[in-house]
């Protein structure tokens, strides 16, 4: 006979509330196309449209804007921005008018439906915009990670109240995605980008060739420039592998805006790096505090390329101008990194997975650069014999840092438990619950990938734990539950047990 893990203890009430997420393909974007990415191929595309003649090019031109205007806000500026990105391959001589532009850009555009796959692994913060609300109430910003075609992941968010009874109202969801309106690449001071490099194990000598030839402050074009223009000898020195990470660190840190008129709900962070060009997964936002009890949300996430994982941040005030960074180090290997809401005995803090199995305290100095780590949690009890990970970034509590947990069981199964982390020490675990506090029930197995609950992040209001979860890497639910009916039930354990 199976196993029956108990799914949780008879003294924690769990609440499900009645709210599901799932797969909505109606929701696309528009991205550049370009169709088997060669020279003579763009050219002869535009090719062919320059012959039509102007009525034709209206006429084509005209049922693009019937098909698709009522899908994209602003679908000729759209496809003009695609426009200006071949627009080099246009012969000079050659005066275009505004219906073959927009139908040039067309030629290069693609629709692509961002959570047509899946919707799922959601975290929840405060909102940073709490006017209007009753007295016991509380506005949320839930991101959620949306798949489409490809396995594509990107950042989605939705938005909503938890009201004074507990009850969850989600703001309403238009016919509208869309991505940043612009891009702008980080410039670098020289000193800070070496430093960064150190964190890679890349010492100044073997990175000379490069730094040296590059101003105090230098941008990405002139980064690259010096990387084209290094000879035989200079490459060998730096090294092949050297060099892709010079250019993984330096395309990794740009800013993002979206139009301040769009609902959160309509906003979509899509893949811009090399380094996550196949996926930007599993956001865990916190609402940070800083030394001058400013607010600050910080969301941790993993960069893919299809073959290598690197963690990321990703910053903002108000989730309409976004700063993603590199994060470096040795001890921010793998996925599924998360930020403590504030600073610990003068330190940043990071919840982290170093090497596949275990849980680890990271801690730092420097926000962006992680050396040092402790492990303070492996498998021991049935449901996680595989390999623990947290579920989001710690909630502060009188009793300690509570922290959810998944671990992965048996037929390779995730199930969401919890610990309790000395708010003073938090290497220390002072409690944990040994069983379950959640499990795929039978109606949640089907999926994805099967058999899954998971979390990248829960929300504490009025001594009510929200807790957003996915199911089975396609969907999302919500319960809440009582926190001190959560720690109650833990069992208390010495300090580094």
């Amino acid at each position: 006979m199976p196993l029956d893990l108990p799914q949780k203890k008879a003294n924690i009430n769990i609440r499900r509330r009645s709210w599901k997420l799932n797969p909505d393909p109606s929701h696309v974007i528009c991205r550049p196309h370009i169709p088997g990415g060669h020279p003579e191929r763009i050219r002869a595309i535009i090719g062919r449209v320059l012959n039509l003649t102007d009525l034709e090019a209206d006429s084509v031109c005209a049922q693009v804007m019937l098909d698709f205007s009522e899908r994209h806000r602003n679908l000729p500026g759209i496809l003009e921005n695609h426009y200006a990105m071949v627009e080099r391959y246009i012969p000079t001589d050659v005066s275009l008018t505004r219906s073959k532009r927009v139908l040039i850009g067309a030629y290069f555009t693609m629709e692509y439906a961002v959570s047509a796959a899946a919707l799922f692994n959601p975290s929840i913060v405060r909102h940073p915009d709490q006017s209007g609300l009753k007295k016991g109430e509380l506005r949320f910003v839930m991101s959620v990670r949306a798949v489409g075609e490809g396995h594509i992941s990107s950042l989605a968010f939705r938005s909503g109240i938890i009201r004074r009874d507990g009850s969850i109202d989600f703001d309403k969801v238009t016919d509208y995605v869309e991505t940043p309106r612009g891009t702008l690449h980080t410039s670098f001071k020289k000193s800070d980008f070496d430093s960064s490099l150190a964190c890679f194990d890349i010492p100044q000598v073997v990175s000379a060739p490069v730094l040296d030839k590059l101003a105090d402050r230098f941008d990405l074009a002139e980064l690259e420039e010096v990387l084209n223009q290094l000879d035989t000898e200079e490459r060998i020195q730096v090294g092949d592998q050297n060099i892709q990470i010079i250019q993984w660190l330096a395309y990794s840190n740009y800013e993002i805006d979206f139009e301040r008129a769009q609902t959160i709900s309509e906003r979509v962070i899509f893949p811009v790096s090399p380094s996550e060009r196949a996926g930007m997964e599993d956001a865990r936002f916190v609402e940070f505090i800083n030394d001058q009890g400013e607010s600050r949300y910080y969301g941790t996430y993993t960069a893919y390329d299809g073959k290598n994982i690197m963690p990321q941040f990703i910053e903002t005030e108000d989730f309409s101008h976004f700063k993603i960074s590199s994060v470096n180090g040795k001890s921010v290997k793998n996925k599924g990194i998360a930020l403590f809401p504030r600073k610990v005995n003068g330190r940043y803090l990071m919840l982290g997975r170093l090497d596949g199995e275990n849980n680890y305290l990271l801690s730092s100095d420097d926000m962006y650069c992680w050396k040092s780590s402790v492990i303070i949690q492996e498998p021991a009890e049935p449901w996680e014999f595989i390999q623990l990970g947290n579920c989001g970034s710690p909630i502060e509590t009188p009793e300690g840092w509570l922290v959810l947990t998944h671990g992965v069981g048996p037929m390779r199964e995730y199930s969401i438990s919890a610990i309790l982390l000395d708010i003073d020490e938090p290497q220390n675990v002072i409690a944990k619950l040994r069983t379950p506090l959640l499990r795929p029930h039978e109606e949640e197995r089907a999926g994805y990938v099967p058999n899954v609950v998971y979390s990248c992040g829960a929300i504490l209001h009025e001594d009510e734990l929200y807790l957003p979860y996915a199911m089975s890497d396609i969907s999302c639910g919500m319960v809440s539950l009582n926190v001190y009916e959560l720690i109650n039930s833990m069992d208390r354990c010495e300090a580094g047990t």
